[in-house]
């Protein structure tokens, strides 16, 4: 491990915010690298390592990774990222925590280390809004494009102006199932928004508006909390 200062930022949001959009648009930006959770445990499944082989025990068994070994991996990834990258000012979480209890334990590991969350962006979307985002999607079955009924029509209605593609709507997208997963937001994650709001680092963005538009708010909001 590095003497070097990290940032650490959170982005939160319901799915449809547009949480790794904007993520991957302001991290650059600040220097920061954009560690989505998801993505850093497909990489160690596949890797040959000690901790690659903790989280597979898990996965394999069908069950959720632990809380303390979920922030081992996230430490060990930080920690890399600080030796191959000096010029790293810190990162910006997606993805974790995702409730109070992964917060809290997420609050204990960094106060171990002398650290602390320095912001939390809330990416704030009206629920009508989402579900208008999230059913409209549609999928090509032949190349995997992606189009969306309202905001990026095909050309012709259910065929794929790439590669002429029958467009079908994803199960996880239709609006029982939209449903189900905001539902699962408001319960478990919104909680933790109080939480940060309590040690004054929430920062809450209106995500209603064009992507560029919310990108910049972001950066204005968090250039004053991110030291370098």
């Amino acid at each position: 491990m590095t003497d070097q200062t990290v940032n650490y930022l959170i982005i939160v949001g319901p799915q449809g915010a547009g949480k790794g959009t904007q993520a991957a648009a302001v991290a650059p930006e600040l220097s920061l690298e954009h560690v989505a959770t998801g993505d850093l445990f497909r990489t160690i499944l596949k890797s040959e390592s000690e901790l690659g082989d903790e989280v597979r025990k898990y996965y394999d068994q069908g069950a959720l990774v632990p809380d303390e070994l979920t922030i081992r991996v996230l430490f060990a990834h930080i920690e890399r990222l600080q030796e191959e990258k000096p010029s790293l000012s810190g990162v910006l979480l997606d993805g974790f925590p995702r409730n109070a209890a992964q917060a809290a334990s997420l609050d204990e590991a960094l106060a171990e280390r002398g650290e602390s969350i320095s912001a939390v962006v809330l990416i704030d979307v009206p629920r009508d809004e989402l579900m208008k985002r999230l059913t409209g999607r549609l999928v090509c079955s032949s190349c995997g494009a992606t189009f969306h009924r309202e905001f990026n029509a095909p050309s012709k209605e259910g065929i794929c102006d790439k590669c002429g593609g029958e467009l079908f709507q994803r199960s996880d997208d239709t609006p029982e199932a939209v449903e189900k997963r905001l539902g699962i937001y408001y319960e478990q994650t919104e909680p933790i928004l109080d939480h940060y709001r309590e040690q004054g680092v929430l920062v809450t963005i209106d995500g209603n508006r064009e992507i560029d538009t919310v990108a910049q708010d972001i950066l204005l909001s968090l250039k004053e909390r991110v030291s370098n």
